[in-house]
Order: structure tokens, then C-alpha cells, then sequence
């Protein structure tokens, strides 16, 4: 199977089908398509969270949803970080313009990685090399995405859990929105306080 067959098999019935014949193994279905996520991109980020919520309830979903997401996430900003101090690459980045433009990414760093991370749609994976390519620190990189990807997690299981409420109610969309202005204005706090 290839990956367009992959990507093209993984719709939310199947999903749920395949989530409840491997629910013998606990978890491990709910952790693992999340961190596929971060390797595969096409993969359909909304509808495995969607799918997650609905199959193991809303916490677990989301808690499951949650833990795959950031790991996979940290899984690649750690191969890209490791590979970034090749010989290579350190040459490359002594170039003057490249210094500038990766000084500028580092001091912002924070800033993108979470805002990036509040989109259920978007280049997870780009973003992930982008942050280890600069060099950000591990705790930031940890906090913005961990704090982003809950705000995004949280999002989308708690419509995906109820989504007929949702769209028989599309004004309840309004919550969830004050929900993700509410995190950004905190993260900015955090971020102020911590780094």
C-alpha cells in the first residue's frame, strides 16, 4: 500500500472501525496515529483527532490525541536539531544573510511554533524542522508546542465528540473560538513570565 493509498483509506469510518477492532490494545491505536502525523503529513489531522474523541470519549481522546501529537512532534524537532551541527550545515549558516535570518528566527521562535501549532490543518512537520534547523531551545520548543497543540487538541475532540450539536448549533463554534483567544492571551503571559 502506498502512501496516496494510505492517506485516501484513512476516513473517519474506517478510522472508527480500525480504532475499535485494535481497542484490545488499549491506547496504543489512540498515541499511535497522532505521532504518525508528525512523519506524514497528508495524513487527516482533524479526523484522527475527530475519531479519537469520539472512539475513547472526550478526555481520553483528547489525552490521546495530545500525547501523540506533541511526541511526534518532539520525535522529528530532535532529528532536525541533531542533524542541524552537520559541518555542512554550520558552514551554510555562517552566511551573512542566512546569520540574520535565523537571529531573527530564533528570537521569535516561540512565538510562531505556537501560534502555528493552534491550526489542526498546516505543515506540522515543516514547522517542527524549521524550529530544530534554528536551534530553539528544547523546554521552548517543548512549551509552545505542548500549550498549542492542547488548545488545538481540545478544540477539535470537543466538536468532533458532539459534532451533531455542532452543527445543529453552529453559534456553540463561538466557545471554542473565545477558548483559542483566551490561550493566546495566556501563552503570551507564560511566555513573558518563563522565558
Amino acid at each position: 500500500m502506498d502512501l496516496k493509498e494510505l492517506v485516501s483509506y484513512l476516513t473517519e469510518d474506517n478510522l472508527m472501525l480500525l480504532l475499535d477492532k485494535y481497542r484490545s490494545l488499549g491506547p496504543l491505536p489512540g498515541l499511535l496515529l497522532p505521532f504518525m502525523k508528525s512523519f506524514i503529513p497528508p495524513l487527516p489531522t482533524i479526523v484522527i483527532i475527530s475519531v479519537n474523541a469520539a472512539v475513547y470519549g472526550l478526555w481520553l481522546g483528547f489525552l490521546y490525541s495530545w500525547i501523540g501529537i506533541v511526541c511526534g512532534c518532539l520525535a522529528t524537532f530532535a532529528i532536525v536539531k541533531k542533524v542541524a551541527g552537520h559541518p555542512y550545515l554550520v558552514r551554510w549558516s555562517q552566511k551573512p544573510k542566512v546569520q540574520r535570518s535565523l537571529n531573527w528566527a530564533r528570537r521569535h521562535a516561540f512565538n510562531y511554533v505556537f501560534i502555528l501549532s493552534l491550526f489542526p490543518l498546516g505543515p506540522f512537520v515543516v514547522i517542527n524542522m524549521a524550529a530544530g534547523l534554528v536551534r530553539m531551545r528544547f523546554r521552548s520548543f517543548l512549551l509552545a508546542v505542548a500549550s498549542g497543540k492542547a488548545v488545538m487538541v481540545l478544540s477539535v475532540s470537543f466538536i468532533g465528540y458532539d459534532l451533531k450539536r455542532f452543527l445543529n448549533n453552529p453559534f456553540e463554534l463561538i466557545y471554542v473560538a473565545l477558548f483559542i483567544a483566551a490561550s493566546l492571551f495566556i501563552s503570551k503571559r507564560v511566555e513573558k513570565r518563563f522565558m
